[in-house]
């Protein structure tokens, strides 16, 4: 009587085994799926956050040498505000993204550099990279 128990109670089991089995599986192809994605996103925001940066370094480092060429090219207002945004721009932690002071500076960067463009009557904006759907709208 008992091997009749022990037949039914291995069929009555094999759901539940093939349950945690999938799951299992599913969980592995999960992180590894995960991680992949992770990566991508991590490349790509990456890439987005360093291109903005860059854009900034250009303008301060354009700005900067107008300055040289002219010291009266802006009041000493404009020059110490240029002067933070560069310091902002040294202080951006780059190769620590996941510190809590990145969104902070970020944003500071954005403040300031549309503060100094305002004060200097211009009109530049970061707007990123022009994507692929974006072909048509190029203008040189």
């Amino acid at each position: 009587m008992d091997s009749v128990v022990d037949i039914f109670e291995s069929s009555l089991n094999l759901e539940e085994t093939h349950v945690k089995e999938g799951y299992n599986e599913g969980y592995a192809d999960g992180l590894i799926s995960g991680k992949q994605e992770g990566e991508q996103v991590g490349l790509k925001t990456g890439f987005e956050v360093g291109e903005e940066l860059g854009f900034y370094r250009g303008c301060v480092d354009v700005w900067n040498s107008a300055i040289r060429v002219d010291p009266d090219f802006v009041s000493a207002r404009i020059q110490k505000s240029i002067k933070q945004m560069d310091e902002l721009l040294q202080k951006y932690p780059l190769s620590e993204p996941e510190n809590e002071s990145v969104s902070d500076i970020m944003d500071s960067l954005r403040l300031k550099f549309r503060a100094i463009c305002a004060s200097l009557n211009v009109k530049l904006e970061y707007n990123g990279y022009p994507r692929a759907s974006d072909g048509g709208k190029i203008e040189f």
